[in-house]
């Protein structure tokens, strides 16, 4: 009998996710190459995991869930072990009286389902659908809570005979050498880096003071003290750090950087490792690089919709440059590789001058900066030229070369995406100019300039309303009426959040194109307050105002864009 079931390039189609023309070339690059169909759709980056396996749930009947609730009140899933779940990427998440829920990211993994009968035969097995990550992530937040040693634990197993202080002289490296290698200073340092992926960490600060060594996570932009080993053992612990990272133990006077690449259940973690001499010790800071985790898609960032069409049509014009602009830590370079990653194809030609490259994207071109021997992003930039590039990212403009470089190869005809820092849209306007750049070369080559900043979203888990008083909305101008059912929303704070109220972060963007009116006030050398002004007049929205219709929405808190606006 033929198989009735509706196609899911199809389904996918009739979504919108799809179009017909991008389904046809995904059939017959299929072809041969050995993938089903869903998988070349993700491969070519048409969509999304989630997209696909909903697709798949519809086309046979089962039921797709993003985020899986944990229940096992049996204890099923630590019966089973850790390899046969991660090998076979399915975990029961929901066990209660005679049922099992099973998730898997490929509906025709059957095998293992049956595996499970055999060894639970009195249990009725029912799948779903979820995605790779999120199996991941139940996977190694079970596993690693179970088997793993708190850090405190670990110091607590340190005898007070284990070590002594010592200083990183000539004669003493090899002590110092043997003592990183302990076995206890090995699982302390481990499991700090373990807990800080666990947390979702982006850095991890090694603070050496007087009479005490604090051990800092940066979780969401936001500075949290997690431990205070005993300062006894600071030699050991930052010597282990220096050994993972391939730097001299026996340098301490001098600033080195190095870099440590791990595997932690399954994820794939860059750390970025930077030692300086302070007066107590070297410092540390690592920063970790969630390769499994990034997601670099336009439609994720936090873009409006009416905002998101309008930079989509900006970054697909075939010539000119586009900056996005803000401070440290805002979010450009996730925004940078995205717009990379919504561009990539076989058609175009993507090469990037970067420092450093933080993630790899397959299809481009990447080039590291190294200023020590002349590699600069001005001769970097210089060079790629002669690649025959249809589309270049500098990592940043940071002089007048740069800026003049990157300015004539946006008039030659290429698209160039990069950074400035700068406080908002306008004033990337007045910062080129600052570097040199003529008013006239500005409105010939410049398409938009975007500024955008990072907010804490409300973690899910423990969001509950609220009515704001009425002083709370004037100070921030939101009119009473424009409030979804009178309320706005906050974190209680959770065990799922280090009871912050917090969980992930979203940009909040204000973009700038540069229509004649505004080119007529560049061309006068108008300071960037009319600029701005008559961006406002143009349609544009502030950081402010988008950050607003994302507290009114639920998205996230006043308090925090109050904070980062």
């Amino acid at each position: 009998m033929a198989d009735k079931r509706i196609l899911i390039g199809k389904i996918l189609v009739d979504k919108g996710v799809l179009t017909p023309e991008k389904l046809q070339e995904c059939l017959l690059v299929q072809k041969g190459s050995g993938l089903k169909i869903g998988q070349m759709i993700i491969k070519k980056n048409y969509a999304e995991e989630k997209d696909v396996l909903e697709a798949l749930a519809l086309q046979n009947g089962l039921k797709f869930m993003p985020l899986l609730d944990f229940h096992d009140e049996n204890k099923i899933l630590l019966s089973l072990p850790p390899h046969f779940l991660k090998s076979n990427r399915l975990v029961p998440f929901h066990v209660k009286d005679d049922k099992i829920k099973v998730a898997l990211d490929d509906v025709f993994n059957i095998q293992p389902l049956d595996d499970l009968r055999r060894l639970f035969p009195s249990y009725k097995i029912e799948r779903v659908l979820s995605t790779g990550h999120e199996i991941s992530r139940l996977l190694n937040s079970h596993f690693e809570s179970a088997e793993t040693a708190s850090t405190e634990d670990i110091i607590e197993d340190l005898e007070e005979s284990d070590f002594e202080i010592l200083s990183t002289t000539a004669s003493e490296i090899t002590d110092l050498l043997d003592m990183a290698n302990e076995a206890p200073i090995i699982r302390l340092v481990n499991t700090i880096i373990r807990q800080a992926v666990s947390e979702r960490a982006s850095d991890i600060h090694f603070e050496i003071f007087e009479k005490d060594i604090v051990v800092r996570f940066r979780i969401d932009g936001i500075l949290y003290k997690m431990y205070t080993p005993p300062k006894k053992y600071q030699e050991a612990v930052i010597s282990r750090v220096k050994i993972m990272a391939n730097l001299n133990i026996a340098e301490n006077r001098l600033p080195q950087d190095g870099r440590i690449q791990i595997k932690i259940g399954g994820k794939e973690i860059d750390i970025r490792v930077s030692a300086i001499p302070t007066h107590y010790g070297e410092r540390l800071v690592l920063r970790l690089l969630n390769k499994s985790d990034i997601d670099f898609s336009l439609d994720s960032l936090g873009f409006s919709k009416a905002m998101l069409k309008k930079y989509d049509e900006l970054i697909n014009i075939t010539h000119g440059i586009i900056l996005v602009t803000g401070p440290t830590g805002s979010g450009k370079s996730t925004t940078l590789y995205s717009m990379l990653t919504r561009l990539n194809s076989k058609e175009v030609n993507i090469l990037t001058v970067e420092d450093p490259i933080e993630y790899q994207i397959y299809g481009i071109g990447q080039m590291q900066i190294r200023p020590k021997i002349g590699l600069t992003f001005a001769s970097g930039l210089r060079s790629i030229l002669r690649q025959d590039p249809d589309i270049i990212m500098v990592g940043e403009i940071r002089d007048t070369e740069t800026a003049q470089i990157a300015v004539q190869s946006a008039l030659t005809g290429h698209r160039v995406f990069s950074t400035i820092h700068t406080n908002d849209a306008a004033s990337g306007v007045t910062r080129l100019m600052d570097m040199g750049i003529e008013p006239f070369l500005i409105t010939s080559s410049v398409n938009a300039f975007l500024a955008q900043r990072l907010v804490r979203k409300i973690c899910p888990a423990c969001m509950e309303p609220y009515k704001p008083d009425s002083k709370e909305l004037l100070r921030a101008g939101i009119m009473k009426s424009s409030l979804k059912k009178g309320v706005l929303y906050k974190g209680k704070g959770c065990d799922k959040c280090l009871n912050t109220g917090y969980s992930g972060r979203i940009g909040i963007f204000e973009l700038l194109p540069l229509p004649d009116e505004i080119k007529r006030l560049i061309m006068t050398r108008e300071d960037a307050g009319k600029i701005k002004a008559q961006g406002i007049k143009e349609g544009m929205v502030l950081l402010l105002e988008d950050g607003i219709s994302k507290v009114i929405d639920g998205i996230t808190t006043l308090e925090e864009v109050m904070r980062v606006s």
